[in-house]
């Protein structure tokens, strides 16, 4: 059973900025690809970020352009580091992997960009 863990998630003023964690149980290369996604009441879960187990970057939505995912592999981490956040970004985020078949999701960091 492979598990991924959150953390990094809190309460910020707009303009500031979050790191987030995602630490896995097993190595994050034998997933092809890591994500992140966000979630706030009553939407769809959006992708944020993805990382493939090459190292290439892909990144969506209105995080593009404030958003860099990374990854230590010694730490079997992924993180999302965001900047400039705005009260939009408020949301749950979770990160997500691909284990063979099974798809895993981490139980969610909540991020709050509020004065």
């Amino acid at each position: 059973q492979v598990q991924l863990v959150e953390s990094g998630g809190g309460l910020v003023q707009p303009g500031g900025s979050l790191r987030l964690s995602c630490v896995a149980s097993r190595s994050i290369f034998s997933s092809n690809a890591m994500r992140w996604y966000r979630q706030t009441p009553g939407k769809e879960r959006e992708l944020v970020a993805t990382i493939t187990s090459g190292g290439s970057t892909n990144y969506a939505g209105s995080l593009k352009g404030r958003s860099t995912i990374s990854r230590d592999s010694a730490k079997n981490a992924v993180y999302l580091q965001m900047n400039s956040l705005k009260p939009e970004d408020t949301a749950v985020y979770y990160c997500n992997g691909w284990f063979g078949r099974l798809e895993v999701w981490g139980q969610g960091t909540l991020v709050t960009v509020s004065s």
